[in-house]
């Protein structure tokens, strides 16, 4: 989730799950204090899909969110590159959102990846730097992101890249494709481990 600070409060970035750009953002404490208040209300969905054997409902993952590890291996491709594989990710767990893969620094091919102005602000995680991918002649715009000073009790995503599917080739899982979170704003990884309904599609901005 993303805020930015104009007119001194908090505005929410994106409300349309279209692009956004923000530099030179500062955030103060208690901003984002106000944003987690706000959001740990949000309302459930009338329907939620029964998990199955093996699953897990989206439903079921809290706010403020959870980083639970993963050993399962993880790959990144582009341009019929590999741009990352570990088997050290870090799931990144918050209600009505796909989990987001968190990739370490050190299993990331850190020579394709090119600086990028835009910046953005998780009112949980803090202050996102965002990279885009060149493998060979294909460019992947602001396809990951990175916190470099992560807010507390986060502090385990330094040094950790997460990674938007759509915007790469290829995104999987154990051997399995993941398929983009919808709507285009948020960045969850989508397998058939999890249920939803997810937040991203029209109508579901207080999720």
């Amino acid at each position: 989730m993303a805020y930015g600070r104009f007119g001194g409060r908090v505005k929410r970035i994106g409300d349309d799950f279209g692009q956004f750009r923000l530099r030179n953002l500062q955030v103060k404490k208690e901003d984002w204090e106000e944003a987690r208040t706000k959001w740990q209300s949000a309302p459930r969905p009338p329907r939620i899909q029964a998990a199955g054997p093996g699953q897990e409902s989206v439903w079921d993952y809290p706010r403020p969110p959870r980083i639970d590890r993963d050993t399962r291996l993880v790959e990144v491709k582009l341009g019929g590159q590999l741009v990352a594989s570990t088997r050290r990710a870090l799931r990144m767990l918050e209600t009505a959102s796909p989990p987001t893969f968190y990739l370490p620094k050190a299993d990331v091919c850190i020579d394709l990846l090119r600086p990028s102005a835009t910046t953005s602000v998780c009112e949980w995680k803090g202050l996102a730097h965002y990279y885009s991918i060149q493998a060979g002649t294909r460019v992947a715009t602001d396809a990951t992101w990175t916190y470099p000073k992560p807010f507390a009790p986060f502090g385990d995503l330094l040094d950790y890249f997460a990674f938007y599917p759509e915007r790469v080739d290829e995104c999987t899982v154990a051997g399995e494709r993941v398929s983009p979170q919808p709507g285009g704003f948020y960045a969850g990884w989508v397998t058939s481990e999890i249920v939803g309904p997810f937040k991203g599609e029209p109508g579901t901005l207080g999720w």
